[in-house]
Parts: structure tokens; sequence; C-alpha cells
């Protein structure tokens, strides 16, 4: 068995693009187009990772999904928590769980597919601001 990808449904390309690549740095790897199936197939990956995706679909016809909370979340390594928390809060994404502990946080996409962060190898020293800041809605 291998792991091929992870589906989420997106309801706005230019933003959820926007949030994976612009801000998370994911890269596209490849797009598909179906009329007939009215939906387009977007995958995604970390750059050097191509056995990592994510394949983004979006309906054309519009559904309302909810907060996708019950899809659980999706999960990168990263090298720096802090630096990237720091980078996406001033991109205006919300850090829903902070790094307080120097090893996990959690943000959302413009979905609300929830994305947990986890610092490579072991927890960098608790810093501010994170150590103190509060949780911020539901991740």
């Amino acid at each position: 068995m291998k792991y091929l990808h992870t589906m989420v449904r997106v309801s706005d390309i230019d933003a959820s693009l926007e949030f994976y690549c612009g801000k998370l740095g994911l890269q596209e790897i490849r797009r598909t187009e179906s009329e007939q199936g009215r939906f387009t197939l977007i995958f995604l990956a970390p750059p050097g990772q191509p056995d990592a995706q994510i394949e983004l679909t979006y309906n054309w016809d519009p559904e309302t999904y909810g907060e996708g909370r019950n899809f659980g979340h999706l999960a990168y390594e990263v090298d720096d928590i802090y630096a990237l928390c720091e980078r996406l809060m001033k991109a205006g994404v919300t850090i829903n769980r902070p790094p307080r502990d120097g090893r996990m946080a959690f943000v959302r996409s413009p979905d609300n597919i929830s994305i947990e962060l986890l610092q490579k190898g072991g927890a960098k020293p608790p810093a501010e601001p994170w150590a103190s800041m509060a949780n911020t809605g539901k991740w």
C-alpha cells in the first residue's frame, strides 16, 4: 500500500492557493478540470516532496462545507515553527493554537481545514510572544 494524497474540498480556488502556496509554501504539482463532472482538482506538495500531496477539490456548483472539523487535520513538519507562525500572522492568518511549547501550532485554511504545524526535531525553547499567547477560535 502506498500513500497517494489527502483530499479537501475548497470553495475558492484563489483564496485556497494563496493560503496553501502563498503562505504555507506548498507548490502546485498538477491540475485537472472536468467539464463533465463540473470540478477542478489541484494537487499540491511541499517543495522536494512530491509524494506528500494534498488534493484541493473545487466543485463548480456552490456547496456549503461547514467547518471541516470532522475531517481532523493536515500536519506538516516545519524547520522553524516560530518563524513560520510569525510569517503567517503577518500575512493575516490567525494562529488558532500558538506554539507555546515550541513544538506545535494550529492554523486554518480559508475553508476551515485545520492545519497542524510541528517543529522539526525537538521543541524549541518557549519564547514570546508565543509562550503567553492564548488560543483563538477552534483548532
